[in-house]
């Protein structure tokens, strides 16, 4: 079909939709109709009054009633860094070009360095000897707790940065069809997978905010970066500096502005405003990029960064040593009966695996 007839179709069409402005009297509302009308018998393919109209932001007749239900297409609006246009083409802008790349370009040079550092240092060891004398680091629910969280929190990193990196990334190895598919499945698994993790924070604040209070040690621990460059040992309670920081900056301040943000764009349903949806989808990125971010060092440190790190979280046991050794205040606490916690014989079930 000709793209001129497919233009004059879509004018004709367009036209129609937007039926009469709201605003003016009915004289008013009539002469504009039949200008439109006339303008495509004397200028036939000419829309250029109609996206007129229709960019202007004003409202017209609808009979799906709710917010902005009868205005088409916002009105011109401006970000910072981006030329003034439509408020849908401002974000669309605003987003590909500045969150995306930075967003982007900051998760592979953090990556990087983790892997130069884990090819230089290798994971941190423990140096005393293993004593057979286990120590309950976290309980059941504990660790149900953070695993439902973790799960669902590398769900929708992964899937979230496949819908906001894959086309650049993804989309030029396996081609349109894998990537149409592959997209598809992530957006679907991330607005399903989002309130679990919702749902799931919160369980897990509560369960770990009284562990994670400042002291004042911890401030001797950022001061001497965890020993992690000068090797040498610095004691700190049931989690040390790095450990709050995360929990503080990741968990609690970012993850909850993600998952605030990502309930306004799960749920459109609930008539928000297209401007709050654009302000929460950009404040969404941002969080997202930055929490994901933080996420690859602490992941890092929890499994391969810090041997026996994953298997306390998985098995729920440590030896001895291992507590003295990273955590020495809560060793002592709980050695002196000021903090409860099992305890048992034998080897770590993380040890047990890797044998």
């Amino acid at each position: 079909m000709p793209r001129s007839f497919l233009r004059l179709a879509g004018g004709f069409a367009l036209a129609a939709a937007l039926t009469i402005p709201v605003a003016g009297t009915a004289q008013q509302q009539d002469d504009s109709a039949k200008r439109q009308a006339e303008r495509q018998l004397v200028q036939p393919g000419n829309n250029a009054p109609v996206w007129r109209e229709v960019q202007s932001g004003q409202q017209a007749y609808t009979s799906i009633k709710g917010q902005e239900t009868n205005v088409l297409v916002q009105p011109a609006m401006k970000l910072p860094g981006q030329p003034a246009t439509t408020a849908g083409e401002a974000w669309r802008l605003f987003r590909n070009n500045l969150i995306t790349p930075i967003g982007g370009w900051l998760f592979a040079l953090v990556v990087v360095v983790i892997g130069l550092f884990y090819w230089r240092k290798g994971p941190v060891k423990v140096h005393g000897q293993p004593t057979g004398r286990l120590i309950e680091r976290f309980t059941p629910f504990e660790r149900y707790a953070h695993w439902v969280m973790g799960i669902s929190f590398v769900i929708l990193g992964v899937t979230g940065l496949i819908i906001l990196l894959g086309k650049y990334v993804l989309l030029p190895v396996i081609g349109y069809t894998l990537f149409a598919w592959l997209t598809s499945l992530s957006k679907n698994l991330h607005n399903f997978v989002g309130p679990l993790f919702v749902l799931s924070l919160v369980v897990f604040i509560v369960a770990y905010v009284k562990d994670n209070l400042p002291k004042a040690y911890d401030f001797k621990w950022f001061a001497s970066a965890g020993g992690m460059f000068g090797g040498k040992h610095v004691s700190s309670g049931r989690f040390n500096g790095g450990e709050k920081a995360w929990f503080w900056i990741g968990v609690v301040a970012f993850s909850l502005i993600v998952s605030v943000t990502g309930l306004i764009l799960n749920f459109p349903n609930f008539d928000q405003v297209r401007a709050l949806m654009i302000q929460a989808n950009i404040i969404h990125g941002i969080a997202a990029m930055a929490v994901i971010i933080l996420s690859v060092g602490h992941i890092y440190m929890g499994t391969i960064g810090v041997d026996g790190a994953y298997g306390s979280m998985r098995y729920g046991y440590v030896d001895e040593a291992w507590a003295k050794e990273h955590h020495q205040y809560w060793y002592e606490d709980v050695k002196s009966g000021k903090v409860k916690a099992e305890t048992a014989t034998g080897v770590p079930a993380s040890a047990q695996a890797q044998h």
